[in-house]
């Protein structure tokens, strides 16, 4: 059985891969993961301070994410999709988008990874390239960009 692996924020473009994928998983008996990678770098700078309490921050981040992207995402879901049979998973992480889903497809028993054509940082993708052309770049799998 294959599976496949959705990077998700809150845009539009991120609800259409997860439909584009809930569609072709119905059809083809495939495992969807739902993975939101709230961005992070190792490398920034931090105070003493800010060292000792970074667990905490990084807890109540994935607690946030959670009951803002995921939860209304599983709830969109369970409304697009009624009544459907595909095992879908979710999992949040820390670090850079691009670089963490193409470790986690990598690592994964992921056969395709689908992200949105447009996310939420639109500027950021300007400046420093998007996160659907770095992943079509260095991805180990198929990456499907959805427009």
């Amino acid at each position: 059985m294959e599976s496949v692996l959705v990077g998700v924020d809150r845009s539009d473009g991120s609800r259409r891969a997860v439909k584009f994928a809930l569609d072709r998983a119905r059809v083809n008996s495939w495992r969807v993961a739902l993975v939101h990678v709230i961005h992070w770098s190792p490398y920034s700078f931090s105070t003493p301070q800010e060292n000792e309490t970074r667990h905490v921050r990084r807890q109540a981040e994935i607690e946030q994410a959670q009951t803002e992207i995921i939860n209304p995402l599983l709830r969109w879901i369970d409304s697009e999709v009624p009544d459907h049979d595909i095992e879908v998973t979710t999992e949040i992480r820390h670090g850079r988008p691009s670089e963490m889903l193409a470790d986690l497809a990598e690592e994964g028993p992921y056969d395709l990874l689908v992200v949105g054509r447009t996310g939420e940082s639109h500027l950021r993708a300007a400046i420093f390239g998007s996160t659907p052309y770095r992943l079509v770049q260095h991805a180990p799998v198929a990456v499907v960009v959805v427009p």
